[in-house]
């Protein structure tokens, strides 16, 4: 029964390219046409059929995870490619859509995320173990979208792009109070203290992130300008003239996006500036998928710009300006998973086999999912104040416009 569903559901989406699956009984068959990119997987376990149909996402990772997945060649890359690609194109079969309309209505439990709740979250990403991160990322450890100005950027070049432009943003001028709401490792806080002056307060839930911040802060003689605590932004006291947070607001969950917004109205002065960067979704609203919410991110969900922007509205606080970054965060994906496959011995011997799968896998499908299902970086900038900031984005990088100006002529 749940083989012939399974075959059902695979001949509805694989309308490009081709996939060959070899069942748990030996039997192998292929689906789509064959006039585009193929894949093959072999199914190890008699219990997959029916895992496949009632979660897809669920069972593949999990599957891949523990052994019982497996792809010629060890090309998760070209088999999620493929996947993607039709499913996106194709939908859900009528039979599958009432189990994905249940995704939506437990949405909102899946996201609740109260204190206590969001430092467990917290502490389940971020609080492994810290050789970890330095395997693939960057030197200032940047745990987000990177700006790639210009195509031939290393990763270190576009990570340090990526937060000039946000300072940008910011009109940051020496001696402004400014509240970095999920600081992580310190490294954009740093970078306004030591760079423009700036008198800031980083908060995060994760020990190792505050640990790691406070240390970097001391040992680079910024202890008095950049001071990092272990706390909810839900907590924070006084007044800020400018909050930014880069990478946070993933995790706030919808349920608290009301909460997060009127907690950024009350800490920001009358004339201040915040700045929200966060992966979203360029479709409806969504939910998260519960391999990511089960391995990588819980409490996770990435917005539609309907849902911010409603939340924004409620708490008066004036959209500025919101950019939109499509594949710089599958070009960020791409260069930590390089990293990360070169160094997955040292990786191994921090944790174990199936660590490296899962890992591997969560980077591979997060890069796809940029690059072929609308995934996309957006930066809201907000002040209580409508003129708080100039009429046009001239100020971001005024030589630019000046040259700009002068081809013209």
């Amino acid at each position: 029964m749940w083989t012939k569903a399974l075959d059902g559901l695979l001949t509805h989406l694989f309308k490009r390219g081709r996939l060959r699956v070899t069942y748990p009984d030996g039997q192998t068959r292929a689906y789509g046409p064959g006039d585009g990119p193929e894949a093959a997987v072999t199914l190890h376990d008699a219990t997959l059929p029916r895992q496949i149909v009632i979660s897809p996402e669920m069972a593949i990772g999990e599957g891949y995870m523990d052994g019982t997945v497996t792809f010629d060649g060890d090309d998760v890359y070209g088999f999620l490619s493929l996947a993607i690609m039709n499913i996106a194109a194709q939908g859900q079969p009528w039979f599958r859509r009432p189990l994905e309309g249940m995704r939506r209505l437990t949405r909102r439990l899946d996201q609740f995320n109260p204190v206590t709740r969001s430092r467990s979250n917290v502490a389940h990403h971020y609080d492994l173990s810290g050789e970890l991160y330095d395997l693939f990322l960057d030197d200032d450890r940047q745990y987000s979208c990177a700006y790639f100005a210009r195509p031939d950027m290393t990763l270190e070049e576009a990570q340090a792009a990526k937060k000039a432009h946000i300072a940008r943003k910011l009109l940051i001028k020496p001696g402004m109070r400014v509240l970095d709401i999920g600081c992580g490792w310190g490294g954009m806080g740093l970078t306004l203290a030591r760079d423009f002056g700036a008198d800031v307060t980083g908060v995060t839930l994760s020990r190792e992130q505050h640990a790691m911040a406070k240390a970097r802060a001391e040992k680079a003689g910024l202890s008095d300008k950049a001071r990092f605590e272990l706390m909810d932004y839900r907590d924070v006291a006084g007044q800020f003239d400018r909050i930014v947070s880069v990478g946070m607001f993933e995790h706030v969950g919808v349920p608290h996006y009301d909460e997060y917004f009127a907690s950024v109205h009350r800490l920001l002065r009358p004339d201040g500036i915040a700045l929200i960067h966060t992966i979203g979704r360029a479709g409806p609203p969504g939910a998260t998928s519960p391999w990511i919410t089960k391995y990588i991110f819980p409490g996770g969900y990435c917005p539609a710009m309907s849902e911010a922007t409603a939340a924004i509205e409620h708490h008066h606080l004036v959209t500025t300006d919101v950019e939109v970054w499509r594949l710089h965060y599958a070009e960020t994906l791409r260069e930590w998973r390089r990293r990360f496959e070169a160094n997955i011995d040292r990786v191994r011997a921090l944790y174990d086999d199936r660590f490296c799968r899962m890992w591997r896998y969560y980077l591979i499908a997060s890069e796809l999912t940029f690059r072929l299902n609308n995934q996309v970086v957006f930066q809201f900038q907000m002040s209580p104040k409508q003129d708080a900031v100039p009429l046009t984005r001239d100020y971001l990088y005024p030589g630019d416009s000046d040259d700009l100006r002068h081809a013209a002529e």
